[in-house]
């Protein structure tokens, strides 16, 4: 289960990057209730999404020549090292690390499947302010083609430990930080890509019924990918995409045993 204590390894943050902040802002708002606040003129668009006044997201403008998509971030004691331990083991640098203000320090990396992902190492801001609740994220999932060798390269840099499990016509590895229990520390998942698809981190948000949802990103926009479907043991899941083409899914979770 997600939460906010976050340690080495865990997602703390996510961020959409967008080529119209104002019609996502309002797609967003529509589909999960989201407020949307400034980070203030000198962010250069920046900005929060809320609920009930608690962080769980944010949006920005695109770089030039960027998709549009989410980004995870994971939480590193020190994103130097981070950035240099990923390039040793194969990974590539988009984005040297930085300091956003006294907010923290970032960097952006590509695993060497590919798939983009971002680091944070928090000053000011821990993280995300609420996780797991209904339209909030619960999950975060790696498409690769080869889960086995991308996920040798995860573990370099924070550590994760994982679990295989069958699924519909694949292994799924269940991911979980360094510390803790591991099935309660589990923050993930890895599976194969299908071909043709990019690989890519995916965020799963908290619902109570995905079906409404499905229905609300159409009628705001959206497409709906993949309709709501049971999965076994799991719960409701569809994927998403916003009118910009930023892929997301939804998950309503199964009854805990």
């Amino acid at each position: 289960m997600l939460g906010t204590q976050f340690t080495q390894g865990s997602p703390n943050w996510l961020d959409l990057g967008s080529p119209d902040t104002e019609a996502a802002a309002a797609f967003y708002g529509a589909v999960f209730g989201w407020g949307f606040r400034s980070a203030g003129p000198e962010a250069g668009g920046y900005g929060f999404f809320q609920q009930d006044g608690r962080t769980v997201g944010a949006l920005g403008p695109l770089d030039e020549g960027a998709r549009s998509a989410w980004t995870v971030y994971f939480q590193t004691p020190d994103a130097d090292a981070t950035q240099k331990a990923a390039e040793a083991a194969g990974g590539k640098v988009r984005v040297e690390a930085f300091d956003v203000m006294d907010a923290g320090r970032m960097a952006c990396l590509t695993d060497p499947a590919g798939a983009e992902f971002a680091v944070w190492q928090p000053g000011s801001v821990k993280g995300l302010e609420r996780t797991s609740a209904p339209h909030t994220l619960l999950w975060a999932e790696l498409h690769v083609p080869d889960p086995e060798s991308t996920l040798a390269f995860y573990r370099t840099l924070f550590g994760w430990r994982w679990a295989s499990m069958d699924a519909p016509g694949m292994t799924y590895r269940v991911l979980s930080t360094a510390e803790g229990d591991q099935e309660d520390a589990s923050f993930g998942g890895v599976a194969e890509a299908q071909e043709g698809m990019t690989p890519s981190w995916v965020p799963y948000f908290a619902v109570e019924d995905a079906d409404a949802i499905a229905d609300a990103t159409r009628g705001s926009g959206g497409s709906v990918l993949m309709p709501p479907a049971d999965i076994p043991d799991v719960g409701r899941i569809a994927w998403l995409a916003d009118p910009f083409d930023a892929i997301f899914a939804v998950l309503k979770p199964a009854p805990r045993g």
